[in-house]
């Protein structure tokens, strides 16, 4: 599981870093992730490791690198 949540993360960081900022939404589906919880276990691996900001406005995420 950690190989797998690794490689999400590591799908999420890329995105985040090509493209910028982005909503949950348009990150999971830039990212290729294909259910919610995978993406919500990538987004906690980064948070752990201090490598994203995330805010909240209107119950919308933005997530943005560090």
């Amino acid at each position: 599981m950690n190989e797998t949540v690794g490689t999400l993360a590591g799908a999420v960081w890329t995105v985040l870093n090509e493209k910028g900022a982005q909503n949950a939404k348009d990150l999971k589906k830039a990212a290729k992730i294909k259910c919610d919880k995978d993406l919500y276990l990538a987004l906690g691996w980064l948070l752990r490791e201090d490598k994203l900001a995330i805010t909240e406005e209107d119950k919308v995420l933005t997530i943005t690198l560090k």
